[in-house]
């Protein structure tokens, strides 16, 4: 008897099913246009900004050019990157559109991206 009474009251408490706001919200706005999100994925190079700023492709500014000290060892994750040795002195610039946490950096006819924390920036 209390399981059948139970049972009611749970049927019960159940809200009927309706329209949900938003569906009826979304087909009466007007459209509205949407810039496009690219997904990105810590260490996995974006294609687009990757072919925009390929390292090895770039010229330096006439300038803005930048001495700096490596701080640490660092190992290329690829080819776009420059590995860096501790104490050893590079150029370095940034280019426009380009991630605030990486520098190009330059040694000799080598190129390619830094990350600013293994840097000392001289001049």
């Amino acid at each position: 008897r209390f399981s059948g009474t139970f049972i009611g009251n749970a049927e019960s408490a159940s809200p009927p099913a309706a329209t949900s706001p938003p569906a009826v919200a979304a087909a009466t706005l007007p459209a509205v246009p949407t810039i496009p999100v690219v997904p990105t994925i810590v260490g996995v190079p974006n294609t687009v900004a990757e072919s925009v700023l390929n390292p090895n492709e770039v010229k330096p500014p006439a300038s803005g050019t930048r001495k700096a000290r490596v701080l640490y060892d660092y190992e290329a994750a690829d080819s776009t990157e420059l590995a860096l040795l501790a104490d050893e002195m590079i150029t370095v610039y940034s280019l426009p559109g380009m991630d605030p946490d990486w520098l190009i950096g330059e040694r000799g006819n080598q190129k390619g991206k830094v990350p600013v924390t293994y840097l000392e920036l001289l001049s």
